[in-house]
């Protein structure tokens, strides 16, 4: 047996010793053996094994826009957690020690997630706050803007009083300025349209997920093609302006040295 569907007490019964692939949300009843959880439910309390598991931690959010991205915690954190919190549980339940528990394995890897909302929102909550997360940035980014910043400085010291070497100082000048081109006069402006457009991009790429689970009223799955054409269009956008704005700044900053006769026209 394979399936998707919520867990009850029915469907336990009926699953003998076959297992399959469910979701299950309760509230944590205790911990046992330091890793493995009892959550109860409505009318089921099951195990939970937490070892080689993801587990995650929902912000607390209030008001309109975007939550906050899901926090991933180690597993031995949940410990900390008092009785009664609420959680929901993603993937594979299989017979071991004659009980059937929640496990992770390679091919089904088990989700759990802590929640404090009701159970109706927790599924347009999991979209939203997935959307928050920026794939462009994370915690070695920093380290190697600097890193770079520092061999594209010494690279342009290095030749900057070899005229046949010219175009190369001004490119490592001018590539040293990239990371912050975004956040400079004169471009500036069209980094707020960039940012309007993401962010209403965004917006569209929730309702796109949210119209596919039919979580908005009047709308069905084939309504979600609409938003994500909607999202295509504004993402376009957004991204022309961000190119616009680079350029704007690159042709300031040359402009700007040639002032400064570190080049030559």
């Amino acid at each position: 047996m394979c399936q998707k569907e919520f867990l009850n007490y029915r469907l336990y019964r009926e699953l003998k010793n076959e297992g399959g692939i469910f979701q299950f949300t309760g509230a944590i009843e205790s911990i046992t053996d330091g890793q493995t959880l009892w959550v109860k439910g409505d009318d089921l309390t099951l195990p939970v094994s937490l070892e080689k598991t993801k587990c995650f931690l929902l912000p607390l959010h209030e008001g309109d826009g975007f939550p906050e991205a899901p926090e991933q915690i180690r597993w031995k954190a949940v410990s900390t957690f008092t009785e009664g919190t609420k959680v929901f549980i993603g993937g594979q339940i299989k017979k071991q020690d004659n009980r059937l528990i929640f496990v992770s394995t390679k091919e089904e890897p088990l989700i759990v997630i802590f929640y404090n909302c009701s159970d109706t929102e927790l599924l347009p909550f999991i979209i939203r706050s997935a959307r928050t997360r920026s794939g462009y940035w994370n915690v070695i980014t920093p380290a190697f803007l600097v890193i770079g910043a520092l061999i594209l400085i010494s690279l342009a010291a290095y030749f900057l009083n070899r005229p046949a070497f010219r175009l190369t100082v001004i490119s490592s000048i001018i590539a040293v300025f990239i990371p912050v081109l975004p956040v400079m006069p004169p471009g500036f402006i069209f980094t707020l349209l960039y940012r309007s457009f993401t962010w209403n991009a965004r917006k569209q790429r929730v309702n796109c997920d949210l119209a596919h689970y039919g979580l908005i009223p009047e709308t069905n799955p084939h309504d979600a093609k609409k938003f994500a054409v909607r999202a295509y269009l504004l993402e376009f956008l957004a991204w022309l302006f961000i190119i616009l704005c680079i350029l704007t700044n690159i042709a300031f900053i040359i402009m700007i040295l040639s002032l400064f006769q570190v080049i030559s026209f």
